[in-house]
C-alpha cells in the first residue's frame, strides 16, 4: 500500500518543521561546516609548518654539524646526551656504512634505508622522509657533505604529534562550543526575525476566525510590510465583494418585492371575483387584470434571468462560435420593434464577425435597443449604426444627465427620472458584462440631437472567419 505524502509537499523533512526552526538548523549547519573547515584548514597549516621548520633545522644541523667528534670511534659521549633530545645521528661513508651514535645503536641502523644510502653515495644530496619503527615515528634526514662523509639525523616525532593531538583537542571543543553558540544565536535570530510574522500570522487567523475585513498596520517597508500590504489589497478586494454581494441581495430583495406584491394583489383580486363573494367583474377588467399578471410575470422572470446572469463570477459553458453581428442586430432590431411600433428605426450596418457567444451578444443589443426605445418619444427614431465593430444606438429622448453617466453600467442603477418606469436596471449592466466577456468595451454618450448615445465595441473582422474550430 503507497502512503501519499501531505498534500502541497513531497514528504520532505523540513515541510515538518516550522521556520524558526528550519532557520535555526541551517544557521547550525553552515556555522558547524565554517568551523571545520577553518578548524581543518588551521590544523593541516601547523601541522605543515611544524613539519617543515623540523625538516629545516634537521637539514641545517646534519649540514653544519661538526663530524670530528661525531665521527670520532674513540670519543664516548654521556650517557644521557642523546636521551634528552630524543634524537640519533649517523655518520656514512661512500658504501653506506659508518658510525651510529644514539640512545640505542641498534633502532636508527634498522630506519636507515634507501633514501640514506643513496645520499652517501653521491646520488643525492639531501634526503627527508618520516620512517615508523617499534610504535615510535621518525623524521630523518641525510645531507652529503663536501668531506665526502654523510651526515644523518633522525628526531621522534612523539612531541609534534602530541602538540597536533592537544591542538586537535582544543580546536573540536571551541569548534563544538562555536557551533552550539552558532545554534543558540540562530534561534535566537530566528526568534526574533520571525516575531512580525507570527504577528502577521495571528492577525491573519483572526480575520478568519471573527470575518473582520479590517486593514492590518503596516510598519516600515521590509518583506513583512509588503507582505500586509499584500494582504491588506486582498482584504479590501474580499471586502468589496462582499459588499456588492450584499448590495447585490439588498437590491434584488427590493426589485422582487414589487412585481411580487403587485402579482399577488391582481391574483388575490381575481380569486375574491370566482370565489363565493358573489362580486363578479366585468369581462374587460378581468382581461386587464390577467394581462397585467401576465406582464408581472414576464418582467419577474425577466429579471430573475438577469439576477442569474449577473451574480455568476464566471459565465457558464456556452457555445462559442462565429457570430454574423448586423444579422444579430437585425433580429434584436425585429423584436424591439414588435414591442415599440410607433418608433423608426434607422439602421446602418457594415459588415462584422465576431467570435463568440451568440445568445448572450444578442441578448445584450436586445438591451441596447430597449433602452433607447423606453427614452424615445412617441413617433420618434432610434438610430443603430455599426462600423468596425462599434454598434451605436443614439435616441431622441431626454438623454443621460452628466451626473448619472458613470453609473449608467451599474446593477440596479436607475436615474431619477427613470424610477417611475418599468425595468430593473440591470440591462446596462449586462451589455457591459456581455462586451467585457469578448474583450469589448461599453461606453455613454450624448447623440447629436441631444438624446442618449450608447455604443459597445466588439473585436472582430470586417469578413467571415475560415475554418474556425474552437480551442
Amino acid at each position: 500500500m503507497t502512503v501519499l505524502p501531505p498534500a502541497g509537499t513531497d514528504g520532505r523533512w523540513h515541510y515538518r518543521r516550522s521556520l524558526a526552526s528550519r532557520v535555526t538548523i541551517l544557521t547550525t549547519l553552515a556555522a558547524g561546516a565554517t568551523v571545520a573547515l577553518v578548524a581543518f584548514g588551521a590544523y593541516v597549516t601547523v601541522r605543515m609548518q611544524l613539519q617543515a621548520t623540523l625538516d629545516d633545522s634537521l637539514l641545517h644541523r646534519a649540514e653544519s654539524t661538526p663530524t670530528q667528534t661525531l665521527c670520532d670511534r674513540n670519543f664516548t659521549f654521556p650517557a644521557d646526551y642523546f636521551g634528552a633530545t630524543n634524537v640519533w645521528v649517523a655518520c656514512l661513508d661512500g658504501s653506506g656504512s659508518g658510525l651510529i651514535r644514539g640512545k640505542e645503536a641498534d633502532q636508527p641502523q634498522q630506519l636507515i634505508g634507501g633514501p640514506e644510502i643513496a645520499v652517501s653515495r653521491g646520488e643525492k644530496s639531501t634526503s627527508v622522509r618520516t620512517v615508523s619503527g617499534e610504535g615510535t615515528r621518525w623524521r630523518i634526514a641525510a645531507v652529503h657533505r663536501d668531506d665526502g662523509s654523510t651526515m644523518v639525523i633522525g628526531q621522534s616525532l612523539d612531541s609534534q604529534e602530541t602538540l597536533l593531538a592537544k591542538l586537535g583537542t582544543v580546536m573540536f571543543l571551541f569548534g563544538g562550543a562555536g557551533v552550539i553558540g552558532a545554534g543558540l544565536a540562530g534561534w535566537a535570530v530566528a526568534r526574533n526575525g520571525l516575531r512580525p510574522v507570527r504577528r502577521l500570522t495571528a492577525s491573519v487567523e483572526e480575520i478568519a476566525r471573527t470575518e473582520d475585513l479590517r486593514p492590518l498596520p503596516v510598519e516600515g517597508d521590509d518583506e513583512i510590510a509588503r507582505l500586509a500590504s499584500a494582504f491588506n489589497q486582498m482584504l479590501a478586494a474580499l471586502a468589496a465583494s462582499r459588499d456588492r454581494q450584499r448590495q447585490l441581495v439588498a437590491d434584488a430583495g427590493h426589485e422582487l418585492r414589487t412585481p411580487l406584491t403587485s402579482l399577488r394583489t391582481n391574483i388575490d383580486l381575481l380569486t375574491q371575483a370566482d370565489g363565493a363573494s358573489g362580486m363578479e367583474l366585468p369581462p374587460d377588467a378581468k382581461a386587464e387584470l390577467l394581462d397585467d399578471v401576465r406582464a408581472q410575470i414576464e418582467e419577474l422572470t425577466t429579471l430573475i434571468g438577469d439576477l442569474v446572469e449577473l451574480a455568476r463570477d464566471e459565465p457558464l459553458t456556452h457555445v462559442v462560435e462565429p457570430v454574423d453581428l448586423p444579422e444579430v442586430v437585425e433580429r434584436a432590431i425585429a423584436r424591439v420593434r414588435r414591442r415599440a411600433s410607433g418608433l423608426t428605426f434607422e439602421v446602418d450596418l457594415a459588415p462584422w464577425y465576431v467570435v463568440g457567444e451568440g445568445p448572450g451578444i444578442e441578448r445584450a443589443v436586445t438591451n441596447l435597443l430597449d433602452n433607447a426605445a423606453k427614452w424615445s418619444p412617441e413617433g420618434g427614431t432610434v438610430t443603430v449604426t455599426l462600423v468596425d465593430g462599434t454598434l451605436t444606438v443614439a435616441d431622441q429622448g431626454p438623454g443621460i444627465a452628466e451626473a448619472d453617466r458613470p453609473h449608467v453600467f451599474d446593477r440596479f442603477y436607475r436615474s431619477p427620472e427613470s424610477r417611475g418606469m418599468s425595468g430593473s436596471g440591470l440591462g446596462l449592466s449586462i451589455v457591459r458584462q456581455v462586451a467585457e466577456r469578448h474583450a469589448g468595451t461599453a461606453e455613454v454618450g450624448v447623440a447629436p440631437g441631444g438624446g442618449a448615445q450608447l455604443t459597445m465595441w466588439l473585436p472582430g473582422s470586417a469578413s467571415p472567419v475560415p475554418d474556425w474550430t474552437p480551442a
